[in-house]
């Protein structure tokens, strides 16, 4: 095994500084120890170009597996570019049929590079990859490639083909981030469990609102909101054309960039009603009115200046659920989002209406729950009913 000098390890941690506000400090040791001075001279610049916060947290991890996996797998540091040998091979030990591994241990990992890998904590599930898994790392991979300027063969067929052939012999089934959506019906029994006047029922009252009625924020969407990102509108109707209709408060948030778009974009969703009166009376029972909106409440009832990581709007989800007396293991944050689309198709909100609030881009992701609906509401699977 390779002893890299601490020297080294030191000045790429002190380079790696840079990211403080990226990379958890534990993280930036470890990455110093796995990547090379032209690693963290890559993640310094996509920093500087404006890279999403998550992204680049996401390639630098990806990164510093990819170097640990090469060194274990070849002996060598990562090529750049990467040959499609070494491609192929990432593949095969990374997505293998779990019976023949049981015939023939040497199918799939080597057990010295799973040996390696663990040890170093790089590894801990067993069995082989989440296809998505191998897939994001590919991702990254390709991405590195781009911004040193190189060309790899990551769109070559055999690729492809190795990936889609590995995918079906190791049959595992697609896993969802929620394993069930957080509908209508769900939410609501999450925000009876907020239902007195102390800050932190009225932080994750609002919390639960905002992030479904929004379109189903990702968590990180949710966590990164700021006073300045909400906009005041005219109040509108309850029902739309009837002049003698109640109004409704209307806040427009403005997103900037999110995981399917650019700061550029100028992403917002709408709040209309129940929402914004839970986020104006968390914001003002909190006394903030600058800054982060969601942010962490400690044990004495005193709110942080600090916002809620990204991880503890997860953790409030499933603790909520769990004070409902459903399953924490079934919701997750996530479950907002599939929830809000898999809700405006059972009310018959039009797909694209519903896409300009989601914020997806993807036509056949979001219509997968449409799909769905219209399924359930059918006649095909009612046949013997």
């Amino acid at each position: 095994m390779t002893i890299v000098p601490t020297e080294d390890i030191n000045r790429r941690s002190e380079e790696l500084d840079a990211l403080d506000a990226i990379l958890p400090f534990d993280r930036r040791d470890q990455l110093a120890a796995l990547l090379t001075d032209e690693d963290v001279a890559t993640l310094k610049h996509l920093a500087q170009e404006g890279m999403g916060e998550n992204t680049l947290r996401a390639i630098a991890s990806d990164l510093g597996y990819l170097e640990a996996w090469c060194l274990a797998a070849t002996g060598e540091t990562l090529p750049w570019p990467a040959p499609e040998s070494l491609l192929l091979k990432f593949v095969a030990q990374h997505l293998f049929d779990p019976l023949e591994r049981e015939r023939n241990p040497a199918h799939g990992m080597p057990a010295e590079v799973d040996r390696v890998l663990r040890a170093k904590g790089l590894l801990k599930a067993e069995g082989p990859h989440a296809p998505a898994t191998v897939r994001r790392r590919l991702t990254s991979w390709s991405i590195l490639t781009r911004w040193r300027g190189l060309e790899g063969p990551f769109s070559s067929g055999s690729l492809k083909a190795a990936i889609r052939l590995a995918v079906r012999a190791s049959g595992r089934p697609r896993m969802r981030k929620s394993k069930s959506a957080v509908t209508a019906d769900i939410l609501a029994q999450l925000l009876a469990t907020c239902a007195t006047e102390r800050l932190v029922d009225l932080r994750d009252r609002a919390l639960l609102l905002v992030a479904f009625a929004s379109g189903g924020r990702r968590r990180s969407e949710v966590a990164k909101l700021h006073v300045e990102d909400l906009r005041e509108e005219e109040p509108v109707a309850v029902e739309p054309g009837n002049p003698l209709s109640p109004l409704l408060p209307c806040l427009t948030l403005s997103l900037g960039r999110t995981k399917t778009t650019d700061a550029e974009d100028e992403a917002t969703a709408l709040l209309i009603g129940r929402p914004v009166d839970a986020l104006r009376r968390w914001l003002s029972e909190a006394k903030i009115d600058s800054g982060p909106i969601f942010r962490r409440i400690d044990q004495w009832g005193n709110v942080d200046r600090r916002p809620l990581s990204p991880q503890s709007v997860n953790l409030i989800v499933k603790a909520r659920c769990k004070q409902a007396g459903l399953d924490p293991e079934r919701f997750s944050a996530h479950g907002l989002r599939s929830g809000y689309l898999t809700e405006a198709a059972n009310r018959g909100v039009p797909l694209q209406e519903a896409m300009q609030q989601s914020q997806h881009k993807s036509v056949a992701q979001a219509s997968s729950y449409y799909n769905n609906a219209d399924r359930r509401n059918g006649r095909a699977a009612r046949i013997l009913t």
